[in-house]
């Protein structure tokens, strides 16, 4: 016993340390922010894109990181919100909602922040894009070739670019589909289209070419559900089989003939920011709506302002639920 109580004294003592003083505008920063997002765009195992919000909620907890970066549209600003006094940050946060607020009435109106939500997620697709260019321009033109996005991927080792050939190759499909001006560069609209198709119209006809390549063995246009699981299949059990016929049949086939045609293919493929954004809406809503007007004040998002933006308080109740953790163990 005495040792435990040893273990969590040093705890607390190394805690303390790490906490702001008042007035000191730099915090211990345990959020998980995460810089050039690839996984973004990385697909979930049946092949569709990973949606924005895949981890706002993971193993029954909430990720509040989430609701920062789709208010301010910026994982380094979020990161920056993270290391502001309170005040300051409900400062910052007041003046953003004078930018949300369309008409002017000190409220913000659930299409306000759902029109708000979507530049963000914008916005944070532009970041991350950048930074992923940067990384791979290595003459520093500001433009990138299909040779650098190469090495930057994949490294320059024979057994490696083997081992990854149909990624490879489906890569490249995306460069020269993103390359707009077919000059053998991309820009930074451009790379944007390559980094994140799934939120490029014009990228669409490409994705589903690649899908139907990927999956429909018959060759007729469509997949149909054997396509669909393709050789997943062989390393599950019946539960995974069902489950995945329900989502095929309730979920995926809209129109219940049994196949996926074009449309649908597209709809399975690419996550609707439009709904993500409806779900973010909904979620701050139930949060911070105090008085159930349907309608947030200016007021009411300031006082719920660690929902929006976060700031030291954030991080200083995260240091709170790791005692609480620890005692828990104790």
């Amino acid at each position: 016993m005495a040792g435990r109580l040893l273990a969590l004294l040093l705890f607390v003592v190394a805690l303390a340390a790490s906490l702001p003083t008042l007035g000191d505008t730099a915090s211990a920063h345990i959020h998980t922010h995460q810089h050039n997002k690839a996984d973004n765009n990385e697909r979930t195992e049946d092949g569709a894109f990973s949606p924005r919000d895949a981890d706002h909620y993971a193993e029954g907890e909430h990720h509040e990181e989430f609701d920062h970066e789709a208010i301010l549209g910026s994982v380094k600003e979020a990161e920056e919100f993270d290391r502001l006094p309170i005040q300051e940050s409900k400062r910052r946060l007041g003046i953003l909602l004078t930018k949300m607020d369309l008409n002017n009435d000190k409220y913000i109106e659930r299409n306000e922040l759902k029109a708000w939500i979507l530049r963000s997620f914008s916005t944070l697709s532009a970041e991350e894009s950048e930074d992923r260019l940067d990384d791979a321009d290595t003459n520093e033109d500001g433009k990138v070739t299909w040779e650098e996005i190469l090495q930057d991927t994949y490294g320059n080792d024979p057994e490696d670019l083997a081992l990854d050939d149909k990624l490879i190759q489906d890569d490249k499909q995306t460069f020269e589909a993103a390359d707009l001006n077919k000059d053998g560069y991309l820009d930074t609209e451009e790379f944007k289209a390559y980094t994140h198709p799934e939120e490029t119209p014009r990228m669409f006809p490409l994705l589903l070419k690649q899908a139907l390549a990927d999956k429909d063995t018959d060759g007729d246009g469509y997949i149909n559900f054997q396509e669909f699981i393709g050789d997943r299949a062989k390393s599950k059990d019946k539960e995974w089989l069902l489950t995945e016929k329900d989502k095929f049949d309730y979920e995926h086939d809209k129109d219940g003939d049994g196949r996926l045609d074009s449309d649908e293919i597209l709809s399975w493929l690419v996550p609707s920011n439009e709904e993500i954004a409806n779900d973010e809406v909904d979620h701050l809503f139930v949060g911070s709506d105090d008085d159930h007007d349907n309608r947030l004040s200016f007021d009411e998002i300031l006082d719920h302002h660690d929902a929006f933006v976060g700031s030291e308080a954030t991080d200083y109740g995260d240091h709170l639920q790791e005692i609480d953790r620890f005692n828990d163990e104790l």
